[in-house]
């Protein structure tokens, strides 16, 4: 085992300097955590490099508390944003979950736990209204939706639950849609949150028709399989 590696100091340095050995193949990691994926298993592409380290130093201690994801998709080591554009493309390639449902990256040969804010991946809208998550995968067919009671809109990608960054919200206004394809004002998404609507509301995705069911936020991470706060005693090592 390397010991620099169960050092914070060891994760800041190769947050720093991550993305320099990145190039060359790419190897399939299980994404799915309970019921994070409903619709089966899809590979995330891990660096070389990491795999390299892996085999060299097996059984490193895993790390816990450090790192986090905020509800906009943002790394944050300690509390604050990661900014080094390496390290983040680093990060969102080796980004994976356990049968769990614990959300890591792969640091070397080291696990890297991560603190969730809400959910385990952020949807935002690029300029072309596709929709990406936080490491730049798409979404692929949006399965199902969900609102919570701070009006959070919740998506069930092919990938897992996410949450939609609030700066794209707005951009999904019109796609709200009563039965009678009328689009829903924020008096009927209010009714939908109390549970006073007179009609079902769908989002209107695409030609889909998916329906918008409430959730509250304390329910969320039970109800698809994650754990937001990660720590040794949740994992088997």
């Amino acid at each position: 085992m390397h010991p620099q590696y169960s050092t914070l100091a060891r994760l800041s340095l190769d947050l720093s300097i991550a993305g320099r050995e990145t190039v060359g193949r790419h190897f399939s990691s299980r994404l799915d955590g309970g019921r994070v994926s409903r619709t089966g298993r899809q590979a995330a592409a891990v660096d070389n490099s990491v795999i390299r380290a892996m085999a060299r130093w097996p059984n490193v201690p895993s790390v816990y508390g450090w790192m986090s994801l905020d509800r906009r998709g943002r790394w944050c080591l300690q509390g604050k944003p990661v900014l080094h554009r390496g390290a983040i493309g680093f990060m969102n390639r080796n980004y994976a979950c356990t049968d769990r449902g614990l959300w890591y990256f792969q640091n070397g040969p080291q696990r890297v736990f991560v603190d969730l804010e809400y959910t385990p991946l952020v949807f935002t809208l690029d300029g072309s209204r596709n929709l990406l998550d936080h490491t730049g995968r798409p979404a692929g067919q949006v399965l199902e939706a969900w609102i919570d009671e701070e009006g959070n809109l919740l998506l069930m990608g092919e990938r897992g639950i996410g949450l939609l960054c609030d700066r794209d919200l707005q951009s999904l206004a019109d796609d709200f849609h009563y039965e009678d394809d009328s689009v829903c004002d924020e008096e009927g998404i209010a009714s939908l949150l109390e549970g006073s609507a007179a009609t079902s509301v769908h989002l209107n995705w695409y030609g889909q028709r998916i329906p918008i069911a409430t959730i509250q936020r304390q329910r969320v991470a039970e109800e698809f399989g994650f754990e937001p706060r990660p720590r040794a005693d949740d994992v088997d090592e």
